[in-house]
Order: C-alpha cells, then structure tokens, then sequence
C-alpha cells in the first residue's frame, strides 16, 4: 500500500507532494531490510519512477528525499535488475559530482545530495553484478579518486569522504583489476595515506616522525569513521604488497607506516571505536614490506630522553623483570628508542586473547605482525622478550598457568585450531631466537613438541634464522631448578619396543638402517 501511494504521487505529483510523500516512506521504512515478495513489482516501477525525478529541475530538498527512498529501495538485490542500467547510474554520479570536471564542492547545500547519492552507489554496488560492471565500464574509480582529491582537506565534508572510500573499498573488493588500478595509474597509496594524514591531522617532526599529543581530544565519530574507511581501502590496495621493487615505493610504505603508528598512538570517541580502528590498522599493517616496519619504532626525542625516568627500582616488585624498559611520561622506551607503538601492539594481542573467540580472524593478523617485526628487526625482538618472557623466577607451576602474556600463549600453543596455534608457537620461537633450549625453557616440552615436530627440531638444536648473542638471562631460580628438570626427558622408542631418551632411540635407528642397507 505504501509503495502504491508513492508510487502514484511521484508519477503525477508535483515537487512538494513527491517530497512529502518520500519523506514519509522513508521515516517509515529507515529501518527495513527484509521486504515483501509480493510487493515487488510495485517496488521496481517506484525507483524507475524516482529516477525520472531525479532527471528534472526540483529542489535540493525534493533530491534528497528521492535518493533516501531509492537507498532504502536497493537494499533489495531482486528489484536492482531492471533499474540498474548505464543511464541510470549516471544519474547517480553525476549528483554524486563524480565526473571528469574541476568544479570544486562549494555549494554546502549539495552536499546532503552528494552523500545520499554514494550511499545509494554503496548499496547499488554492493548487491548488484550489472552495477560492479558498469562501474568498471563507467571508470568509477577514477572519479572516486577525483572527488577525494577536491575535497582530501576539508574537514567539514568528512561524510562525503567518508562514503567515497566506502565506494572505493567495494570496488577494490569485488574487482581485481581496481586494485592494480588505485596502486599505480590512478595513485592510490599516496591519495588514501594523504586522507589519513588528514583525518589524523597529522603534524609531521621528521620524515617518518609525527608529533603525538597524548593528552589532546580523541578523535570525532566522522574523523574515526573516516579513517576506517580509508584503512580498508589501502589494505585492499596493498594486499600484494611483500616486494618492495623501487626506492620511492619503499618511500611511501615508510610514509604510510609512520601514519599507521601515529594511528596506534591515538584513540577514537569511544573503546569499541578505538578497537576497530587500530584492528584495522594492524590489518594494513600486516602489508608494509617487513624493511619498512622499521619506523613503528623511533629514537626519543631530547625532550623524553631529558624527562625522569621510572627507574627499575622503584618498579613494583612484580615489574623487575622489566630490564631496561623504562615507564618515561607515557613513554615506552627501550634502548633509547620509542616503543609505545610496539607496546599498543601488544596490549591488542592480549586483549584479543582474553576474548576467547574469534582468533583466527581477531588474534593472527597481529601475532603475525609481531611475529615478522621481531624477525627482522632486533630492538623490537628484544623489548618484546622483556615484555613476554621476562627472566623465569616461576619454576614451581608449569608454563601455561597463569595469567601473564607467556601464560596465555603457551595456552594458545595447544589450542585446537592449528593456524592458531602454529603463530602462536612461532611467535615465541623467534623471541627465543629459534633456540630450542630456550623455547623449551619457557613453554615446555608437551606445548613446544608440535612446532618441533614440524621444524625438525625434536633433538634439540636452532631454527635457520641467525640472531645476535645475548646475555645469560637466567634467574638464580632457573639454575637452581634445572638440574631438577632431567626428570622429564623428551623419550622415544627402541627398536626393540623399550622406551629410552630420544636421541639415543634415534641414534639406535640410525644404525640399524646403515646396517639393513650393507645386506642382500
């Protein structure tokens, strides 16, 4: 009925009366996803109607109504195949101002218009193939990138922005070739980094160094929104992204990973907030060419270094573990470098850990990150295996009870999803600098033997990777309590079914195979 009374006034009426009866429509149905079947006709016949409004000269007011109605109208896959046509979908962007002019946006009355219009690209887009093809017959992208670029630093156009990297994304999202497009013909990666310089207002102090005010406002509901939508849009920009082929494209990695550690440094209007901006940005991370990741961490500032430190003295007793790792006004510092970067990773890490679900989506993206940081670069290593596995001084329970991060990963060792489980394990292998003995000194044997198993390295011995030597880390607890760990010894079995240590059970098969192989 509704439809049938709309219908009719957008056929016959005049501007004011098509717009109240939109508005009315709309009000009612803001919040309807599912629809009737058997209103479906009348459904179809009312966004061909509206479009035919959309083509005449009627109010700003009048468009905005049309184009409520018709988002609201294409949530609905089965009614867009008769009306997502070529002429139709210039309509749209063309009061989306997405064409190949140079008018700037001036005219702050258009602009409920153009953000009605995207959000209906957006759903068109979304649930219709025909669409997907005419955007890429339509060179959609480009114009996307066109309207970024007019309106990259006017903060009080966010909405708009923020809907055109929402378009954006899709596109790159459903469309291969997009991707390759945005990278390299159209610019992308410095385009979306510059709106997240924007968002973020950033105020650069080095090349890859910008200012962090830790006690400034969080950032607004749009701003936040905005950059979300501008993350997701360079992570599918950069998704093949692991070779680095030419100096300015590691320029630019380095540029964007400067601004994604600014984005780890600040928070959004609200925690839920917060967290799907830095899960999101630990996405994109996890596409910076590992050398780039270099800038996550940076030499302190004369002001920080001039500043009193925490010293490990007057650490609460539980923190002496700490070695060398300093509390400097809000500053994590390790070895006169910056690491609050690095230490918000690895709060996300833990609190995606205490969830208790999800891990494969929530918690191996930023295992991973952590994981290929500490690989190649050794400050990050080193303040991680502070922070994770500080010098034993609990030998008395066994290495996954507890409540501290080394807890909690030696848990996730066994956890039943292998992928889960194999990062976890890595993850503390490389802080061990793949050295068995050490591995095995903080999670034990039973935890450790599947990543063993895999690698080889039942016996004993060292992954492939070479660290640098450390100092001797053991506590006075440790070495008092290693003797006593010949009591559990990784066994095997004899050739003659009798159980004895592994490496001897080994040796013995190794001999009994050269014998075997010197007879008939």
């Amino acid at each position: 009925m509704d439809e049938e009374r709309a219908l009719y006034i957008v056929r016959a009426g005049e501007a004011g009366a098509i717009e109240r009866v939109l508005r009315d429509y709309s009000d009612k149905h803001r919040a309807t996803f599912k629809f009737e079947s058997t209103d479906e006709d009348k459904r179809k016949k009312l966004c061909e109607g509206i479009f035919k409004v959309l083509v005449k000269d009627v109010p700003t007011t009048c468009q905005v109504s049309c184009l409520e109605v018709l988002r609201i109208l294409s949530r609905d896959k089965k009614i867009l195949v008769p009306v997502t046509t070529k002429e139709n979908m210039q309509i749209l962007l063309r009061l989306a101002k997405l064409t190949e002019s140079d008018d700037s946006l001036e005219k702050v009355s258009e602009f409920p218009v153009i953000v009605e219009s995207l959000k209906c690209l957006c759903n068109i887009v979304f649930n219709s193939q025909m669409a997907q093809q005419l955007s890429l017959e339509l060179n959609l992208a480009a114009k996307l990138c066109n309207l970024l670029r007019k309106c990259k630093d006017r903060k009080f156009i966010n909405d708009i922005k923020c809907f055109d990297l929402r378009l954006l994304f899709l596109l790159s999202l459903l469309h291969t070739d997009i991707r390759s497009q945005l990278r390299y013909e159209l610019q992308g990666l410095p385009l979306l980094t510059q709106i997240l310089e924007s968002a973020f207002s950033i105020k650069w102090t080095d090349e890859y160094e910008s200012a962090i005010d830790h006690n400034g406002p969080p950032l607004s509901p749009q701003e936040t929104d905005c950059a979300i939508e501008a993350l997701k849009a360079l992570f599918n920009v950069t998704v093949d992204s692991w070779k680095v082929h030419k100096e300015s494209d590691s320029h630019q990695f380095r540029v964007m990973a400067a601004v994604l550690r600014h984005c780890l440094l600040i928070v959004g209007p609200t925690e839920d907030k917060t967290e799907e901006l830095h899960s999101n940005a630990v996405n994109l991370l996890s596409n910076v060419p590992v050398s780039c990741l270099d800038v996550l961490i940076c030499p302190l500032t004369h002001e920080e270094t001039a500043q009193e430190a925490t010293t490990l003295d007057e650490l609460p007793s539980d923190k002496t573990a700490e070695k060398e790792t300093v509390l400097k006004n809000n500053t994590m510092e390790y070895n006169g470098m910056n690491m609050e970067a690095i230490h918000v990773l690895l709060n996300f890490m833990e609190k995606r850990i205490d969830k208790g679900s999800s891990y494969r989506e929530g918690l191996t993206p930023v295992l991973s990150l952590l994981t290929e940081c500490s690989r190649a670069h050794r400050n990050i290593r080193k303040f991680l295996k502070d922070q994770v596995l500080p010098p034993l001084r609990d030998v008395t329970n066994r290495p996954e009870v507890g409540s501290t991060v080394r807890n909690k990963l030696v848990r996730l060792m066994t956890h039943v999803d292998l992928g889960v489980k194999q990062i976890a394990a890595e993850f503390l292998f490389v802080l061990c600098k793949e050295r068995v003995d050490s591995l095995l000194k903080y999670t034990g044997y039973g935890n450790a033997a599947g990543l063993l198993a895999a690698r080889g390295l039942l016996a004993g011995g060292r992954g492939d990777n070479w660290y640098s030597e450390d100092e001797d880390t053991d506590t006075e607890e440790y070495k008092n309590a290693k003797p006593k760990e010949e009591l559990l010894k990784p066994m095997g079995l004899k050739p003659d079914g009798t159980i004895t240590p592994l490496e001897e059970a080994l040796n013995q098969y190794s001999v009994l195979e050269e014998t075997s192989s010197d007879t008939d």
